[in-house]
């Protein structure tokens, strides 16, 4: 132990004599490890978010489609529905999205309904009669709103509407808290201006999980024109988007990768004269061969791991205390029109030991393989060249 406590000293005195080039390295290494990581970070964050949200949501949501979009759903498609085996609760749902141009975000409104189960009151209530409304703490920061106070929404000329604030709320998912502001049916309905036979989706839950998919194809059948969202399918498309996104940011960085690649190679295919010298001298002075393997592993290890944590601290401070500045425009996409939405730092382990295995581990043995050869080899002759 002792003896390797020395070769671990001399590889540090090492590093040192050769600190400009050791941290050129390094500082190339921790960057790379930074952009890589930074897109693992961001990308399990929102997915994370993302299946939080839609882990409470209902089986199927309802909607009615003209010409390819969005539009409006008569209420009176609730009691068909309701006739078809295996149906449990069925809930209109009314809600819109509403432009602020104080603060170039953009809000959803949503009708107070009994079945908001993810809601956690931070102080307040839900509102309760016309005139109220309840904020997530993400609209309540970028509106410096508090309790109490009075929020103010216009849609052109004629639909406008103070409310007081009645409550704050979070929810396990910041992405609802983030932009979702909670009106009663009536006002919001007024707001709006929608007819009063129809709302603008309709929630349906399902006693048998399994028959899911029978019954929106029931539904899909009564309402041709109408289109059911299974909570599968949106959670599938989430994952699939997500991870297509992470792919093109890192086929954007391409170019960063291969450089790493190439160097890895460079050091692996020789190593320079002073160090074959070095090694010689090492070998001639009583060394064996595996304590310069040894040396070479600490060396290679040493500045692998230190960029490798300093890499994943500098990813870890810009997605979740600078909200991934870089990345967020390409991962978000459109979205970056709701209110700024801060990540909660969901990490997985996994990907951290797969990044880990692609990056240190071929760099360490980059740094042993050219090292034993030259160990090999007979002192005199590694000496003279």
């Amino acid at each position: 132990m002792k003896g390797h406590n020395r070769i671990l000293e001399y590889a540090l005195s090492t590093l040192l004599r050769r600190k400009f080039k050791n941290f050129s390295v390094a500082a190339i290494f921790s960057i790379l490890i930074a952009i890589l990581s930074s897109i693992l970070f961001l990308t399990h964050a929102y997915k994370t978010e993302t299946l939080k949200l839609l882990d409470n949501s209902p089986e199927i949501v309802l909607q009615n489609m003209s010409g390819g979009r969005h539009e409006l759903i008569p209420i009176e498609y609730i009691k068909t529905i309701s006739a078809i085996p295996g149906v449990g609760n069925i809930t209109p749902r009314y809600w819109g999205y509403y432009y602020d141009s104080l603060t170039s975000a953009t809000y959803t409104l949503m009708a107070a309904d009994e079945n908001m189960r993810d809601v956690k009151l931070i102080e307040g209530r839900m509102p309760e009669s016309d005139g109220e409304c309840a904020i997530g703490k993400g609209v309540a920061a970028i509106r410096q709103a508090a309790l109490n106070e009075d929020f103010f929404l216009t849609l052109g000329t004629e639909q406008n509407v103070n409310l007081k604030i009645t409550g704050i709320f979070t929810t396990n998912s910041t992405i609802l808290t983030n932009d979702l502001v909670v009106l009663t049916k009536d006002n919001l309905i007024r707001f709006f201006n929608m007819p009063s036979n129809k709302a603008t989706d309709i929630t349906i839950e399902v006693n048998n999980p399994s028959e899911v998919t029978t019954v929106a194809r029931k539904i899909r059948r009564a309402y041709p024109d109408s289109r059911p969202i299974l909570r599968s399918e949106l959670i599938r498309t989430y994952d699939n988007i997500f991870n297509w996104r992470a792919g093109i940011v890192l086929t954007m960085f391409f170019g960063a990768i291969a450089a790493f690649m190439i160097f890895v190679w460079d050091k692996a295919s020789g190593i320079s004269a002073d160090e074959r010298q070095e090694i010689g001298i090492l070998k001639a002075i009583g060394w064996e061969t595996s304590d310069v393997l040894a040396l070479k592993f600490w060396e290679g290890a040493a500045v692998a791991l230190s960029s490798f944590f300093t890499g994943l601290i500098l990813a870890y401070v810009h997605v979740f205390y600078f909200n991934a500045a870089v990345l967020t425009p390409v991962l978000k996409g459109w979205s970056v029109l709701f209110p700024k939405f801060e990540p909660m730092p969901y990490i997985d382990i996994y990907q951290i030991f797969v990044l880990f295995f692609l990056t240190v581990v071929p760099y360490v043995a980059a740094s042993v393989v050219p090292s034993w050869k030259a160990a090999i080899s007979d002192p005199d002759s590694v000496m003279r060249g």
